[in-house]
């Protein structure tokens, strides 16, 4: 299974001004969030790029892409009708073949040089099977994420076979369908925010948003639970961070992990101290 496409949702209300905001990147270079998106996409060996946007943003978002603009294809999403709805506005984009799915207002911090989504394509390749992100996450933060239920899969590191998904559940619902052996306790396996996505998943989201009376209720949540009651799903345990930037203090908070992740990581400390002792001896 080869993954030569990948979608990227940015039509949401709150989200679509993310993408045009400008961070400072790990190698210490001015790069748009949407920049840095499309170059975790690349790293991953992806180059054709579907963005999911309101009618009469591609021209913003064409001039923040800058020399990566002739690789992205702009995707409308007519109404904002919620998440499952846009992604399945890229269907025909996607045509019959499997792709690696991003969403807009987060940005991912790898460990190492090779990025976050370029695992994942590869045990998506290599599994033909959908394959989500996922990361270990506090009890508190559920309300947040999508939320997947498994077991692990015996000799394969940090992979798990999903069987269970569930959108925001409650700490009481999880803790009673969404256990998951050997993690720590008030700890579930939360969405990251990037998958690689089989055709299935857009002949569910099509029926679902058919049979919907509230479309915007529709989530990928609901596909990928119903994709695992009929064909392999698999989760991939993340060791690297995520960043929503839609949260209070999230682009900040974004920006200061790619300071310290990145090469201007001791300047960025020193400064840190000078601000903190300045502000220690404004108070004495």
């Amino acid at each position: 299974m080869k993954i030569t496409k990948a979608v990227v949702t940015v039509a949401g209300r709150g989200q679509r001004a993310l993408p045009l905001q400008t961070l400072i990147d790990r190698d210490g270079a001015e790069k748009s969030v949407l920049g840095i998106l499309i170059e975790e996409v690349q790293r991953a060996g992806v180059e054709e790029i579907g963005l999911v946007v309101r009618s009469g943003d591609e021209g913003a978002l064409t001039a923040v892409a800058g020399n990566h603009a002739a690789h992205l294809h702009f995707i409308p999403q007519p109404e904002p009708l919620g998440y499952g709805h846009a992604l399945l506005c890229a269907r025909d984009f996607v045509a019959d073949m499997p792709f690696l799915h991003l969403v807009g207002d987060h940005i991912y911090v790898s460990r190492g040089d090779e990025g976050c989504a370029r695992q994942l394509v590869q045990i998506a390749a290599q599994e033909e099977c959908t394959v989500s992100a996922v990361q270990a996450t506090r009890e508190h933060l559920l309300p947040y994420f999508g939320v997947v239920g498994g077991r692990p899969l015996p000799n394969r590191a940090h992979l798990y076979r999903v069987d269970t998904v569930m959108e925001k559940p409650t700490p009481t619902e999880a803790e009673q369908q969404l256990i998951v052996p050997g993690l720590r306790a008030g700890h579930y396996l939360c969405f990251f925010g990037m998958h690689v996505l089989t055709p299935g998943v857009m002949e569910i989201l099509g029926r679902l948003l058919a049979a919907a009376q509230t479309p915007n209720r529709v989530t990928l949540s609901q596909a990928l639970h119903e994709l695992a009651q009929g064909e392999q799903v698999l989760a991939l345990a993340k060791q690297d961070w995520r960043y929503d930037l839609g949260a209070r203090y999230g682009l900040m908070t974004a920006q200061m992990a790619l300071a310290l992740h990145g090469r201007d990581r001791d300047q960025v400390l020193t400064q840190l101290l000078e601000l903190l002792a300045g502000q220690q001896s404004g108070n004495s």
